[in-house]
């Protein structure tokens, strides 16, 4: 059973509708005792990460999160939620994360006028992991869909699983272990991003 984390701030529909569509079994998972009965989670998010991480606090979340990435059992985090995999952000201050993986998120500061903050719609990845299970059969080129101003500069090079060019090169996703994170919406990214969650689900 896949686990989707419900701390008022993720399109929690959105990514189980897309589950339902690879076949894969999920629940919504309100309280935090529950996660120690699932074979895996996915910490979705929309919205600001000083609000998220107040709401995963108030709700008792951290700690079982972290619990979990401990098992060894599959973690995924979706966009907002790559960033609080993540040590810290500089989102309208500076604010510390779950820190299940070096790195802070930082804000795009486009050199050209063609780049606008928010970066949103469709672009390519080119994978820097070629052993990483969650992207298997997505070729690098592969589109998917974005909507964030935020980006991962994450601390060590081998936890960067791809790539894509918005006015430079930044961590569209990552993997250490057990830990999946896209900055992308698998959920939106129609066929490449169907299977992507087959692959979470197959893991």
């Amino acid at each position: 059973m896949i686990g989707i984390v419900n701390y008022g701030m993720g399109n929690l529909r959105s990514v189980q509708k897309a589950l339902e569509l690879v076949n894969a079994q999920s629940q919504i998972v309100d309280h935090p005792d529950q996660i120690n009965t699932l074979d895996k989670l996915i910490v979705p998010g929309v919205g600001a990460f000083r609000d998220a991480m107040a709401n995963l606090q108030s709700k008792n979340f951290v700690q079982p999160i972290r619990q979990f990435a401990d098992t060894g059992k599959p973690l995924f985090g979706i966009c907002l939620g790559l960033a609080l995999f993540l040590d810290a952000s500089t989102e309208d201050g500076d604010h510390t994360g779950i820190g299940l993986i070096p790195g802070t998120a930082l804000k795009f500061q486009p050199s050209q006028h063609a780049f606008k903050v928010p970066h949103m719609g469709w672009n390519s990845i080119e994978h820097k992991q070629p052993d990483n299970p969650l992207m298997a059969d997505v070729p690098s080129g592969s589109h998917v869909y974005f909507v964030h101003s935020y980006y991962a500069h994450l601390t060590n090079d081998s936890d960067v699983a791809t790539i894509t060019d918005y006015d430079g090169p930044f961590c569209s996703s990552l993997r250490r272990d057990n830990i999946y994170a896209t900055q992308f919406h698998p959920e939106k990214s129609q066929k490449v991003g169907m299977q992507i969650l087959r692959n979470f689900a197959q893991l």
